[in-house]
């Protein structure tokens, strides 16, 4: 079943004629990259997006995934950042995101000839709840794994026959995604986010997420002879680490969870904290009572 389905996308890829595929490095997009490349030779072209939503380690890792297996790719600089709808991260956020990235790509394949703009959804993704394919939709962007019925296990297993070193790696999406609904996304969390996530894969965590919570803390009394203190509330950052559920045991030996709240105190943490639910894809919804209702987390 999953060699007639991969027989199935490189006939969609090699319809297409020539295909320009929105690149991110992860597990989906590296395996249609090389597989539009290998059907469809230099008519294709992986296109990179290059902001602050993504960390400086996946951004060396896909080109250098690119190189190694000889797809040429393209570096975009998109601007999300600079939309004000985007900044204040309602729960279709993504919805915003990839407008801006699909408004960057559909000029370049315009202009580089490229019959199809393609993304690396899959069948997988199938019922989730997906700002971002309401986008892809509005450009025409095509999901030929999908469209190939290929599930994120499948391609797994197809990249793994392939070589393709991102067979098992974690699933990874863009780090304002660890930011709740409602809570403002700023560049300034996203490197705090990066850093301290950094730390746990460093430590050979697999699954990690670093949560990034804004609490509003009241204004502490001064104290007579001493400097006055800011007046009003004032923000701080709680970190709530999501590690795999297998993985919570080793989080809590040898001092491991004592050395991560000391360095992620030192990035700017406040109060760091283990979500004793381990990691799961996505728990910034479970707070979404339906896909068409905004409101602020609390």
């Amino acid at each position: 079943m999953t060699s007639e389905k991969y027989e199935k996308l490189r006939a969609l890829l090699r319809s297409y004629g020539s295909c320009l595929v929105a690149y991110s490095g992860g597990v989906d997009s590296v395996f249609l990259a090389y597989v539009a490349h290998d059907v469809l030779g230099d008519r294709s072209l992986a296109a990179i997006a290059d902001s602050p939503s993504l960390p400086r380690r996946e951004l060396d890792e896909a080109l250098a995934l690119a190189d190694q297996f000889q797809f040429p790719v393209r570096v975009v600089h998109t601007r999300e950042f600079e939309n004000p709808s985007y900044l204040a991260n309602p729960n279709n956020r993504c919805y915003f995101c990839k407008h801006e990235l699909f408004t960057e790509l559909a000029p370049l394949a315009t202009t580089g000839s490229f019959a199809v703009l393609a993304y690396g959804e899959n069948g997988s993704d199938v019922g989730d709840f997906r700002p971002g394919s309401k986008a892809a939709a509005e450009f025409q962007v095509r999901a030929p794994l999908k469209e190939a019925g290929l599930t994120k296990p499948e391609i797994r297993e197809l990249s793994a026959q392939l070589g393709l070193p991102t067979a098992d790696k974690p699933q990874m999406a863009c780090l304002s995604s660890r930011i709740p609904y409602g809570e403002a996304v700023t560049p300034e969390k996203l490197q705090m986010i990066e850093q301290a996530e950094n730390l746990l894969r460093d430590l050979r965590f697999y699954d990690v997420r670093v949560r990034h919570h804004e609490l509003v803390a009241p204004s502490r009394p001064s104290i007579p002879g001493s400097t006055p203190s800011p007046q009003g509330p004032h923000s701080i950052h709680l970190a709530r680490i999501e590690v795999g559920a297998a993985e919570l045991p080793k989080f809590l030996e040898n001092g491991t969870s004592l050395k991560v709240a000391e360095v992620l105190k030192r990035i700017g943490y406040a109060h760091v904290t283990l979500d004793l639910q381990g990691y799961r894809r996505g728990s910034v919804n479970e707070v979404i009572k339906s896909p068409t209702e905004q409101f602020s987390v609390k």
